[in-house]
């Protein structure tokens, strides 16, 4: 067993070399296995993400690729392609390639791509899709672990499985790891030799983007010996507010005991400023300021078996922060269920 800093109450299993793979599907509709990574160039101020989430007994994988130019467009595309299995994380043009477990993955994508002036377009998907034009991407970037993954699965007291939580659970086994991001991006004939951080996660198990109220993370690489993956969520309206994460700084690894984070929003409710404090457990405080440089919003719907409408918002951005000298550049994702017409995280914020 070990502590999984990424926030599961109770006991992990630690992460081992097959975990690296895909696992054996559950029985449940929303079984999900997903790979996630982001990745930034610093100097050049461009940088992406990228996943592919399987949901095998749906038969169809989502598939996403998100990048932000130096010009303040973005590129993205979302597909649903159908899939037969759970044997790769390989779908619609996105591929990732373990080369070595636990270590280092390569990413590629060769495909079309939905290049946006205005990527507040996209709270319109098919008014963005149609509006704007669709053009080739190419994208080839070998990533390489900064450290350890960070991470393990939720099992029970007994080291046995526990019963799949269909509607409150968001993932039964998940981990992170900063990453050293090198290789080459092509947009629409323009072509970036990309060299950076980013981090990864994996994920499976059961999970609908609404079992989640809201959460706030931040995934952020400042070097090669200075990184942080802190998130702040509320799994339901009767849940506390847990914050946790990690903070990889030379050779260690440092839980987050507390957080705070303050957001300042424009009128459209989008993130804009963050500040950020945090504790590790060695009692060590980290306090950092930063401003978005470029986001998209995008939304998850889920129509219930009563015929319900539920929706999700995310707003992916690329944000830059600023600590003790160091400039980091990263991921700020802001997702919110959506109630009353208002994202239910900046309710909460209102009220700290």
């Amino acid at each position: 067993m070990d502590y999984d800093f990424t926030g599961n109450n109770g006991p992990t299993r630690t992460v081992a070399s097959k975990d690296e793979f895909t696992h054996v599907v559950e029985e449940v509709v929303n079984y999900n296995e997903s790979m996630y990574i982001n990745a930034f160039d610093h100097t050049q101020n461009i940088g992406g993400w990228f996943r592919v989430g399987n949901r095998p007994n749906e038969h169809h994988a989502e598939v996403s690729v998100c990048l932000y130019l130096p010009d303040g467009k973005v590129g993205f595309i979302y597909a649903r392609p159908e899939i037969a299995d759970n044997s790769e994380l390989v779908a619609a043009g996105l591929s990732f390639k373990v080369v070595d477990p636990l270590k280092h993955i390569q990413v590629t994508y060769e495909g079309k791509i939905c290049l946006l002036n205005d990527p507040g377009d996209m709270q319109d998907p098919k008014k963005a899709f149609s509006e704007n034009p669709m053009v080739d991407c190419f994208v080839d970037i070998e990533f390489h672990g900064l450290h350890p993954v960070v991470g393990g699965e939720v099992v029970a007291d007994d080291g046995g499985p526990v019963p799949p939580e269909l509607y409150n659970g968001f993932f039964r086994g998940h981990y992170e790891q900063h990453m050293r991001a090198t290789g080459s991006i092509v947009v629409d004939n323009m072509k970036f030799q990309f060299n950076g951080y980013g981090l990864r996660d994996h994920s499976w198990g059961p999970r609908y983007w609404q079992n989640m109220r809201w959460y706030r993370w931040f995934p952020i690489c400042f070097g090669e010996d200075f990184g942080i993956a802190c998130i702040m969520q509320q799994m339901d309206i009767s849940s506390d507010v847990n914050y946790f994460g990690y903070i990889h700084e030379g050779d260690r690894l440092k839980k987050i005991v507390e957080a705070k984070i303050k957001t300042e929003y424009d009128k459209s409710l989008y993130c804009r400023k963050v500040n950020l404090s945090m504790k590790a457990d060695d009692g060590t405080e980290y306090k950092m300021e930063g401003k978005i440089l470029s986001l998209i919003p995008l939304r998850n719907r889920r129509t219930t078996d009563e015929g319900d409408v539920l929706e999700t918002r995310i707003i992916e951005a690329m944000i830059e922060f600023h600590y003790n000298g160091m400039r980091g550049v990263g991921m700020a994702e802001y997702l919110d269920f959506i109630e009353d017409g208002q994202p239910a995280g900046n309710i909460f914020e209102l009220t700290m």
